[in-house]
């Protein structure tokens, strides 16, 4: 899209905002600096001042924009209705990627066979036992520090399975990039539910969304992305697209318009109502990930699955702030930060002294689990779909 188009298309976004500064108490990165530029209200005055030629681009009046975490909390408390989302991404475009953007780190994560080879590469290297503490000799702002402190040891992959056709038909599962490689065992405990509610799940080829390029402003390579997603999804012939990544919902429903898109655990919660599963005493904290809360809308479902699992005690943490401070590419572009707001919810996390921490997205949980490991805290974070597919009773 053009600058010519982008203009007034961001103009009408942002006189949707009466200004009313109801979202301010629910913005992670207002509660965070308590500074007007750094709230939904003061970045909407930005995009409207650089899209009417008010105001010329620079680095200082483009650092709000850039630091915002895209959680889309104000759009969900908006009275008027506001399309933050889209403005922000607008505003994005029109401006292009900040220049000190990690390209050749979002590179190698970007494409799973690239980022499975260098953690091979790294666990040969004895990477594990080393990258945290080579990460905080690093300076605070580094995004190979912020990689190196979050990467965990490449984990098994679970043996193939070949389901059979099933009676309530087939469902795509789009396994992502950083989640192809890193969530195995979640995609593994999807199709096994899946298969177990009547469904024969087919996985797409593992690819990006687009969603790093997309929020960081990199239009013409999102597009390429959202390319690649189509094709992926007109050879998979099914009617249905699934993804136990929240993070990639948003961008996967702009590439593919029309289609049924869904988070899996809410799919699972609405159409996996034979499941039973094995009692688990078990006093877990639920972490939901923003984008579970404001895109897919599928905390409600979340919490109603694991109601289902007898002697699952559910600790969700508070609602506020809202992001933990990984928001996809954010946490490589403004390390300092992310590591900021995840202390609130690391607190947050010790003060009800679970014994499991339960995260529905990769990049949220690599990033809570690296700060829990910088602690000292032994506490194991995984996946709800892998808690739920291990209690899942055999029919």
């Amino acid at each position: 899209m053009s600058a010519d188009t982008l203009r007034p298309r961001i103009a009408a976004l942002a006189d949707q905002c009466v200004m009313c500064g109801l979202c301010l108490p629910h913005c992670p990165t207002y509660v965070l600096d308590g500074d007007e530029t750094e709230s939904p209200r003061g970045r909407i005055a930005l995009a409207r001042a650089l899209a009417g030629g008010d105001l010329e681009p620079s680095a200082s009046n483009r650092l709000p924009l850039d630091h915002c975490l895209g959680c889309l909390t104000c759009e969900r408390v908006c009275p008027s209705g506001v399309h933050y989302g889209e403005l922000l991404t607008a505003t994005r475009a029109l401006l292009g990627p900040r220049p000190r953007r990690a390209r050749s780190l979002l590179g190698v994560l970007k494409r799973p066979r690239r980022l499975r080879a260098l953690a091979r590469l790294g666990a040969a290297l004895g990477a594990p036992h080393w990258g945290p503490r080579l990460a905080r000799l690093l300076p605070p702002d580094s995004a190979w520090g912020a990689v190196l402190g979050a990467l965990p040891p490449l984990p098994k992959a679970p043996p193939p399975s070949h389901p059979a056709a099933a009676p309530r038909g087939r469902v795509a599962l789009f396994p992502g990039c950083v989640a192809d490689v890193y969530e195995t065992e979640a995609h593994a405990a999807l199709e096994r539910l899946l298969a177990a509610a009547g469904f024969e799940p087919v996985r797409l080829p593992a690819l990006c969304c687009g969603a790093l390029d997309r929020h960081g402003g990199e239009a013409a390579a999102s597009a390429r992305d959202a390319d690649d997603v189509r094709a992926a999804w007109a050879a998979a012939g099914a009617n249905t697209l699934l993804t136990a990544t929240p993070g990639c919902l948003g961008t996967l429903r702009e590439a593919l318009p029309g289609v049924a898109i869904e988070d899996a655990m809410a799919f699972v919660e609405r159409e996996g109502g034979a499941l039973r599963f094995r009692a688990l005493p078990l006093r877990a904290a639920l972490h939901l990930p923003c984008t579970e809360v404001n895109v897919a809308r599928a905390d409600g479902a979340v919490r109603r699955l694991l109601a289902r699992v007898p002697g699952l005690e559910l600790l969700p943490l508070p609602a506020q702030p809202a992001c933990c401070g990984a928001a996809g590419s954010h946490v490589l572009d403004f390390p300092r930060r992310a590591r900021d707001l995840r202390a609130i919810k690391l607190d947050q996390v010790q003060a009800l002294a679970p014994q499991r921490l339960l995260s529905g997205n990769i990049g949220c949980r690599l990033h809570l689990a690296a700060g829990l490991s910088e602690r000292g805290s032994a506490l194991a974070v995984e996946h709800p779909l892998s808690l739920l597919a291990r209690q899942l009773e055999s029919p």
